[in-house]
């Protein structure tokens, strides 16, 4: 999902999407883009603010794009429906474009064999910004603050594989009908939360960074810097 404006950062990076930022030559769209390439996997992205940007920083690749038009007026919810037919086949991964994420966390994905997964982080809950209470790795609630005892934050990845997929794209439909377009699009997982188990994975230890403010993106930079790259 790259439609959002990322209105808490977007006035300090000149109208700029998160996504298209530059994390040492190269963008951070392009970054995860190429790593799911090279390990064949289909890529489809949502499109919506600044789109032409995003355009740009994957020229070239063999991706296929799909558009929020009303980015402007709903959430998340809303992209993931624009790309509801790619909601098919044996597993999917679903995640946010702003998420900068490397080799060994998709690693952690792939080997996942459960029907419904989401990457969270137990050692980020004081800084969190969207955090889980998460018992016998099921997710038992969910939301911003630390209102019900949370003990990791959410990374924003998912995995899906089998009769998930098409039960998270009934809720997805759903959501839509109902006009919770504001929602985000993990509301379709947790609608099921009550009747089949949402599994976490906790990836403590692995480095990401979602770009919410400067010091995230600072954050990334730093990291890439270590490492040389």
């Amino acid at each position: 999902m790259a439609a959002g404006r990322g209105t808490r950062l977007s006035r300090k990076i000149q109208g700029s999407s998160k996504c298209t930022l530059d994390i040492g030559g190269i963008s951070l769209v392009r970054h995860t883009v190429e790593m799911l390439l090279n390990f064949d996997i289909d890529v489809h992205i949502v499109v919506g603010y600044c789109k032409q940007q995003v355009f740009k920083a994957l020229e070239g690749l063999p991706v296929t794009f799909h558009e929020n038009v009303f980015y402007y007026l709903t959430n998340s919810v809303a992209s993931l429906w624009f790309a509801k037919d790619e909601l098919c086949g044996d597993a999917i991964i679903l995640g946010n474009a702003d998420v900068y994420w490397e080799e060994d966390i998709l690693d952690v994905l792939l080997k996942e064999k459960r029907n419904c997964v989401m990457l969270c982080d137990s050692s980020k809950v004081e800084e969190g910004d969207y955090l889980f209470r998460v018992e016998d790795e099921k997710i038992l609630e969910y939301g911003k603050g630390n209102r019900f005892k949370a003990n990791c934050e959410y990374v924003g990845l998912a995995m899906l594989r089998g009769d998930m997929i098409t039960k998270c794209k009934s809720q997805l439909i759903d959501l839509l009908e109902t006009r919770c377009h504001n929602d985000w699009w993990e509301f379709a997982l947790y609608r099921m939360i009550s009747k089949h188990p949402v599994w976490a994975k906790d990836i403590a230890g692995h480095f990401w960074e979602e770009i919410d403010f400067v010091e995230d993106y600072e954050r990334i930079l730093s990291h890439r810097k270590c490492r040389g790259v």
